[in-house]
C-alpha cells in the first residue's frame, strides 16, 4: 500500500507570492514549518532546481506545507513542475519522498527535484532561492 504523506517541501518559485501556483498552494495548504535538506540549488533561469546530496556540505532551504487535498494539489503541482507520464520525457523534475529537517525533527515530505543535467548552471551557494532572487534583482 502506498504511503500517504500530506507534507510538501517547496524551495523555489512556489514560495514567490506573485506566482499563481504559489497562490494555489496557499489556498489549499497550510504552512507547517521551515525546512532544509542537504544538497545543491542551481539557477536554471526562470526557476531553481535542487539536487539532493546527503554528502554535500550545504543545504537547500524552503518551507514545509501541510496539504489539505493531497490528490488535487499534487496533480496541480505535477503539471507545473513538468512531472508525470503525460509530460515531456525525461521529466524536468521528479517528485519523491524525502526526510526534511524541520524545527522539531525530520518530516517526510514530497519534494520536486531537478531531473536534468546541471552543467553550466550557476550554483546558488546560499541554498536559499528567495534571498538569491532578491539580491539578483536589486
Amino acid at each position: 500500500m502506498e504511503q500517504t504523506v500530506d507534507y510538501l517541501f517547496v524551495y523555489g518559485t512556489l514560495l514567490d507570492e506573485d506566482n499563481e501556483f504559489a497562490k494555489h498552494l496557499k489556498d489549499n495548504c497550510t504552512f507547517h514549518d521551515d525546512g532544509r535538506f542537504k544538497g545543491r540549488l542551481y539557477d536554471i533561469g526562470e526557476y531553481p532546481g535542487a539536487i539532493a546530496d546527503s554528502n554535500y556540505h550545504s543545504y537547500v532551504y524552503g518551507s514545509i506545507f501541510t496539504i489539505n487535498n493531497i490528490t488535487k494539489v499534487l496533480k496541480y503541482i505535477d503539471d507545473y513542475e513538468g512531472y508525470g507520464d503525460e509530460q515531456d520525457q525525461p521529466n524536468l523534475f521528479i517528485r519523491q519522498l524525502m526526510g526534511i529537517e524541520a524545527t522539531n525533527g525530520i518530516i517526510n515530505c514530497w519534494v520536486y527535484l531537478y531531473n536534468l543535467p546541471v552543467d553550466g548552471f550557476k550554483l546558488i551557494e546560499s541554498g536559499n532561492y528567495l534571498t538569491y532572487k532578491n539580491k539578483k534583482s536589486s
